[in-house]
């Protein structure tokens, strides 16, 4: 694919989760965990222009993917998007004027065609996403598909997310880790399960089905500060797809076409 998108994780974690998937013209934002003021020094940082933000598209109503909508939306002129049930689910939210998806609706902004797909998640009605560029005829050129908070990849994220060329997937614990770690029995069993969040080892599972020829890059997402370390997840994801780790937070096939990484909660990512 020619590269026509590219990925900015502001943040990926418990603590704030805030992306930015810049287009050819415009961008848009998926979450805002972050306040008004870390999302801008981030994207700063980062040289991302939050300016050309188009929509802010939510994934789902956990505090940690919405704490900055409040403040933010007050500066923003774009379109708010995410599902009446995401919507519905928390006070701060209700007032806002959004623009109200299905979780498997197809449709277009900031010179991108976004297609939502339902996740599972312990909460109303949560999607991910795959964001591509088309050509004149309709072809796509380019795609980044996104995916975080669920418990297992359901058949439409299974499809939606396959061929990307920058695959954003969570992998959120090691198992191992978070059966021995100092969670209480219900949280261990929360996290773990269908509703809860995708493990290193479910991730890796998964990607020999969604890798492609057209696949670059993928992204773990979400990892946990408690029950997860980068180069545990590095090393699981790369088992499954051929890729040597050259780093703590990096790995690559021998070939160089395929990277995998990891997002951070505190040091923002781009991949072009």
């Amino acid at each position: 694919m020619v590269p026509k998108l590219h990925l900015h994780v502001l943040a990926s974690g418990s603590k704030g989760n805030a992306t930015v998937i810049e287009g050819p013209e415009e961008s848009v934002l998926v979450d805002c965990g972050l306040s008004r003021r870390e999302l801008h020094r981030r994207a700063d940082a980062e040289g991302v222009d939050l300016g050309r933000v188009q929509a802010l598209l939510l994934t789902h109503e956990h505090i940690d993917h919405t704490k900055g909508i409040e403040v933010v939306s007050k500066y923003f002129d774009g379109a708010l998007v995410s599902t009446a049930g995401t919507v519905g689910a928390r006070r701060s939210l209700v007032g806002l004027p959004w623009t109200l998806i299905d979780d498997d609706e197809t449709f277009s902004v900031a010179g991108m065609v976004v297609c939502a797909f339902p996740t599972s998640h312990d909460v109303a009605d949560p999607i991910g996403f795959r964001f591509s560029v088309v050509d004149e005829d309709g072809e796509e050129v380019d795609a980044i598909g996104y995916c975080t908070d669920t418990g297992y990849l359901t058949d439409e994220a299974a499809y939606a997310l396959r061929g990307c060329r920058i695959l954003g997937i969570e992998a959120n614990h090691d198992v191992a880790m978070l059966r021995d770690g100092d969670y209480p029995g219900y949280l261990k069993v929360r996290v773990g399960g269908d509703q809860g969040h995708l493990s290193n080892a479910q991730a890796a599972e998964a990607l020999p089905d969604l890798v492609t020829a057209d696949t670059e890059t993928v992204v773990a997402l979400h990892l946990s500060e408690n029950n997860n370390r980068p180069s545990v997840c590095v090393r699981t994801l790369a088992a499954a797809v051929g890729a040597e780790p050259v780093s703590l937070t990096e790995a690559r096939t021998p070939d160089g076409c395929l990277t995998v990484c990891c997002a951070s909660q505190e040091v923002p990512l781009s991949v072009w």
